[in-house]
């Protein structure tokens, strides 16, 4: 089987429209355009896309629903059409573009909390092993990592963890995400020295990089989705702003 490679500025395109394992009427436009532009063959971009789309759509797939779940639930906050005109619509679309009827998410918000959550999960681990990795570390000379593979841990569910799909959802989910991509303390409280202030921070500050870029690919995704929502991308630009995201 043969392998195309795709210009570095629209394989980044694809990823970020990809990225929630949807794709939407206007962000194939928007793709096609661009690889028109670049002069990439149609027929071999449209490959390109349907199989990167197949394994997004296959990574992105929703465990089977419980037995007190709806299947095909039209839930304003998962929708899959309007509830107003039965239009289908993508999962970014904040309002419906052939009624007008605006999407809100009925329920609570829950991305960041169920993040959190897995998060206090794995850190428990933590804990709970602290005493048992004490005593390796004194048998096999301190070369027992188990905090570097708790950490390791974490930082994969960060970056593996779906990208929310409701604007409520995405604006809770940056609120409380942004401060996490952004580095704490100076030159002498950033970790560089010796305190428990400074293990805190450089603990904080190991981390910033994985927030950074969860943060970075929600704007990015909202950014090509939502433009027709104004008020939202202005949120959403203030988040930008802060971690300097262009």
């Amino acid at each position: 089987m043969k392998y195309y490679k795709l210009n570095p500025e629209l394989e980044k395109l694809i990823d970020l429209a990809l990225a929630d394992g949807v794709l939407t009427d206007k962000e194939r436009a928007v793709l096609q355009k661009k690889a028109e532009s670049l002069g990439v063959d149609q027929d071999e971009f449209e490959m390109i896309l349907e199989g990167k789309l197949h394994i997004a759509q296959k990574a992105a797939a929703p465990p089977p629903p419980t037995a007190d779940e709806k299947p095909g639930s039209n839930k304003e906050g998962d929708l899959k059409k309007c509830p107003s005109c039965g239009a289908p619509v993508g999962s970014f679309a904040t309002k419906c573009e052939h009624c007008g009827h605006e999407f809100r998410n009925i329920d609570s918000n829950t991305s960041i909390k169920k993040l959190m959550q897995m998060l206090d999960n794995v850190e428990s681990n933590r804990k709970n092993s602290s005493a048992i990795g004490s005593m390796m570390n004194q048998a096999f000379g301190g070369f027992m990592g188990s905090g570097d593979k708790v950490d390791t841990r974490k930082k994969e569910i960060i970056k593996n963890f779906p990208i929310p799909n409701t604007k409520e959802d995405i604006l809770e989910f940056l609120a409380l995400a942004v401060p996490n991509a952004k580095k704490v303390g100076n030159f002498f409280t950033s970790g560089a020295f010796n305190s428990p202030a400074n293990a805190r921070n450089k603990i904080h500050n190991d981390f910033v990089p994985v927030w950074q870029a969860k943060c970075e690919q929600i704007i990015m995704k909202a950014r090509f989705s939502m433009k027709e929502d104004k008020k939202t991308l202005e949120e959403i630009e203030y988040y930008a702003k802060q971690l300097n995201i262009k």
